[in-house]
């Protein structure tokens, strides 16, 4: 019997990856280990994983592997996991954020490993916090410090040249700099963040490389300049959690986006409009200081 029941599932999962691979076009096929206790944890997999005609999901509770069919032309693997860790559920490749996983419901909070290789930055932080022991507050700032310096700073510093190279209305040297914020961008080790900051990340993640790619792949300086707008409000996002180690201003130009308005981060408080530069270079003010 058990022979039997084993065939038909088989027959069952096989005749779902058929039906999925027709409605899906381009479509890959993987399989993932993702953890989670019960049929719950299977609906909420499968739900927050599954995009109409982009994305299949199929979680098996007893093996937690998931089969993950999707278009490789319209998403991919971490997107499908990020999704799912956003939900509350551990892959081998990204965490849940903790504040998610803790508000699952009693039955799904399955018995969380340490599923990611621990990075040169995790072990720099776990000595920082070792040597000085009986510390506390010198110990949080330090390894507060090195995450930042080891993960998001890289992202903010590379957005600030570029910021700095539309000031000068350069449209090379903003190509370039755009450039360097891509590659500071796939550079984060995610598992690294901070709950908030993680949570975050992988919302704005997209948006930051689209815009980053467009201003990257042009030297029209009024091209660039739109797309640094939207660049912008991601990157405002972002560093509301990940703070900086010095002050960062967010100023506002109404002159920019056709007279709607547009806002930038700057480190410095004088205002120079990335949106208009030596035309109008100090047109707008400072709107908010965070630190």
């Amino acid at each position: 019997m058990n022979s039997i029941k084993k065939i038909l599932m088989a027959t069952t999962l096989l005749l779902s990856i058929t039906i999925s691979h027709a409605q899906i076009k381009n479509a890959t096929t993987e399989t993932v280990k993702i953890y989670g206790n019960c049929e719950m944890c299977k609906s909420t997999i499968e739900t927050t994983g599954n995009l109409k005609k982009v994305a299949k999901v199929e979680w098996n509770k007893d093996t937690k592997i998931a089969t993950l069919t999707y278009d490789s032309t319209k998403t991919s693997q971490d997107e499908i996991l990020k999704r799912i860790a956003l939900a509350g559920y551990d892959s081998d490749k990204f965490l849940a954020p903790d504040a998610v996983y803790d508000k699952l419901h009693g039955c799904c909070q399955y018995e969380r490993e340490a599923k990611v290789a621990v990075s040169p930055a995790t072990k720099m932080e776990t000595v920082t916090t070792e040597n000085h022991a009986g510390h506390a507050n010198h110990s949080d700032n330090a390894v507060t410090k090195q995450q930042v310096d080891t993960t998001l700073k890289a992202v903010l510093d590379s957005y600030f040249l570029l910021k700095d190279a539309l000031v000068k209305t350069d449209g090379n040297s903003t190509s370039l700099k755009a450039k360097d914020l891509l590659t500071a961008i796939n550079s984060v080790k995610m598992e690294t963040l901070k709950s908030e900051e993680h949570i975050v990340w992988m919302k704005v993640l997209n948006d930051l490389k689209e815009h980053s790619e467009h201003i990257g792949d042009t030297k029209d300086i009024s091209h660039q300049r739109d797309h640094f707008m939207d660049l912008s409000k991601s990157m405002y996002e972002l560093i509301k959690v990940a703070k900086y180690e010095t002050p960062v201003y967010l100023q506002f130009c109404p002159m920019a986006n056709g007279g709607k308005g547009a806002n930038w981060l700057s480190k410095e408080s004088a205002v120079k409009n990335p949106y208009y530069g030596s035309q109008m270079m100090t047109c707008g003010k400072t709107v908010e200081t965070i630190q």
